[in-house]
């Protein structure tokens, strides 16, 4: 434990010098009582009551007194807490391929449903921000505690081609370097831009990813608090690769945790016409997509790429999660703050004790209301 202001604890002298005061009121009553010649008419007069009762209402009014010194002081202990108490930025795709309907009704629907969930689950303290991507990663609400903004921002995001986790990557990279300056913006050199986005079902395929590596040991200073929580259900078609913007979100202590979102068996795509986006309508037309499609080399792009999810996990120091389905997106989400690494801080609980120092002041006054003990 240590204070904030140990000079206040000064302060004790005052519950001491209240402690030496009664006990020589005490003395010097005795002393009187012993004047008198008939000893045995005074005791008679004295009201009968054990000796704790009549010291009971100092002491309480004493001990409220030094608490409320401490509390002056501003303690302070040393909690654990979760890193992710101060923000956590959601990377939620939305790809076309989020429309597929292996998950009921469709991803899109059930990834939202989650999101707005864990977003109104969380304590009211910790900053959340939304990144949206497609064909490209934009952040559609800076971090904030209020929710309302990123509850309307997740009920109003709509579908677009192509699928961009690396960009997404830096993009929350950029969100967290907006509130902490420990974390510098991503470096957005290697990426091609927006341009022309694609569509899910004849991607420009990333290079072959190399098998998912062993964590990486922290980096110097350690993680940063804020951590990076990317929902996907299919592989990077363009821009920077997944592996590039993990090297430099680990540079920056920035955790990111992939989910994997879906079957391996994509079913016939079918979105509401207020998730299709206007890029969508023109490749596909209509409100919703047919069915086929999902043969030959874009079907891999439909699929969440685990191996590349999974090292950009063992990468940044996050986990890989898998959800095939609504229920257990829901798991993962509601689960992860478990999951995430805790660190020491000093936390401080003044409130507490001068919450404390109340209830032993007004136990003091009862007392001696009661049984009349202070000295006369």
């Amino acid at each position: 434990m240590g204070f904030a202001w140990p000079l206040a604890l000064l302060g004790l002298l005052a519950p001491l010098a209240l402690v030496a005061a009664y006990v020589w009121i005490s003395r010097r009553r005795r002393r009187s009582v012993v004047r008198h010649s008939n000893v045995a008419l005074v005791r008679s007069a004295a009201p009968r009551m054990p000796g704790w009762k009549r010291h009971l209402p100092v002491a309480l009014v004493v001990a409220a007194l030094a608490v409320m010194v401490a509390a002056a002081a501003r303690p302070r202990v040393e909690a654990t807490v979760p890193q992710s108490g101060s923000a956590v930025i959601l990377a939620l795709d939305v790809s076309g391929s989020m429309c597929s309907t292996d998950v009921d009704p469709n991803r899109l629907t059930a990834a939202q449903n989650a999101v707005r969930t864990f977003v109104k689950a969380q304590d009211r303290s910790t900053k959340i921000g939304l990144v949206i991507f497609s064909g490209f990663a934009q952040v559609a609400v800076a971090p904030t505690t209020d929710r309302q903004p990123l509850v309307d921002a997740i009920n109003s995001v709509t579908t677009g081609r192509g699928t961009t986790i690396g960009a997404a990557i830096l993009a929350s990279i950029d969100a967290i370097s907006q509130i902490d300056p420990k974390v510098k913006a991503a470096d957005t050199t290697t990426d091609t831009g927006p341009g022309d986005p694609g569509t899910d079902t004849t991607p420009t395929p990333d290079p072959t990813p190399t098998a998912p590596s062993t964590p990486t040991a922290p980096p110097k200073g350690g993680y940063a608090p804020e951590i990076v929580v990317l929902l996907t259900d299919g592989a990077n078609t363009r821009g920077v690769t997944p592996q590039e913007a993990a090297a430099q979100a680990a540079a920056r202590g920035v955790r990111v945790y992939p989910i994997g979102f879906g079957t391996t068996n994509p079913a016939p795509m079918v979105c509401s016409s207020d998730q299709l986006g206007g890029d969508m309508f023109q490749g596909f037309g209509g409100g919703g997509f047919g069915g086929g499609g999902f043969g030959g080399r874009g079907s891999q792009y439909l699929v969440a790429d685990e191996p590349t999810l999974k090292q950009v996990a063992a990468t940044t120091g996050g986990t890989y999660y898998k959800a095939t389905d609504a229920g257990q997106l829901q798991g993962v989400l509601k689960d992860l703050p478990n999951n995430v690494d805790r660190v020491t801080r000093p936390v401080e609980i003044s409130a507490g004790l001068v919450a404390l120092g109340i209830v032993l002041l007004i136990g003091g006054v009862a007392a001696a209301a009661r049984w009349s003990a202070f000295p006369t």
